[in-house]
């Protein structure tokens, strides 16, 4: 069996499951590509290997800091939460508590229970949400701009970078395995066995040589019908778990 590696072998192996080229497939090349586009589309806003976890780190500049904005290459799809270095969090400091805490209480761990040291932690991470807080951010993906809502005058001046966590595509053509996946060539078939229907369903009634009657109707609703169950399928057995993304 060919394994599809590229673009043009995932339509080609669509086709054949259709049944070219043994059968005549009715569809123009840029149809296949929008059916193509459109698997793509769902499989990587519904799949969970059609995207990945990824850490950006990014350098506020002058131009970000008079926009009020960063710019997020289009691969980003989404947002979760952006990250400074110059946090409380930062154990870098040596006068910085978190870094006094490890200090004193490490060495002791080998010999000592560590329940008061989680205790410790767990209340310093309430106070930093108290009184310190995660800066509401604002994402989306058509406009690829993320808007921190801080004082961009006050604080950013001493912000140098900033680590941004969110989710980017996977781009096929540096990981071609994408386009052998299972549940993408099930549904870039379907998807081009209902735009093949939709062509031929003008001709409905027209009978063939040798008495043979097309009924694009019937394989239109069989394509509808094929599609809804894959999409339901991944998004039921192949989505990740929900949670807050911005974006």
């Amino acid at each position: 069996m060919s394994i599809p590696a590229s673009r043009e072998d995932l339509k080609t192996w669509c086709k054949r499951q259709l049944g070219f080229p043994v059968i005549q497939i009715n569809i123009d090349e840029d149809q296949l590509d929008d059916c193509i586009d459109l698997g793509f589309q769902y499989f990587r806003e519904f799949h969970y290997d059609g995207t990945e976890r990824y850490y950006l780190k990014y350098q506020l500049t002058s131009t970000d800091i008079t926009n009020e904005y960063i710019p997020i290459p289009p691969n980003v799809i989404g947002v979760t939460r952006v990250l400074s270095p110059n946090d409380s969090t930062n154990i870098g400091n040596i006068f910085d508590i978190n870094y006094q805490l490890r200090l004193n209480d490490l060495p002791m761990f080998t010999s000592t229970s560590y329940v008061n040291y989680e205790i410790t932690q767990q209340h310093l991470t309430t106070l930093d949400m108290l009184f310190v807080g995660m800066f509401p951010i604002r994402f989306n993906r058509h406009t690829s701009k993320l808007y921190l809502d801080w004082d961009w005058i006050s604080r950013a001046p001493g912000v140098t970078w900033l680590i941004i966590e969110g989710f980017i595509v996977v781009d096929p053509d540096v990981y071609n395995d994408v386009y052998n996946d299972r549940m993408l060539k099930k549904l870039c078939t379907a998807y081009i066995k209902r735009i093949w229907a939709t062509n031929i369903k003008k001709f409905q009634g027209l009978k063939l040589p040798g008495g043979v009657e097309m009924n694009g109707q019937l394989m239109y609703e069989e394509a509808m019908a094929e599609i809804k169950e894959i999409e339901d399928d991944i998004r039921a057995s192949f989505s990740a778990p929900p949670m807050f993304i911005i974006g």
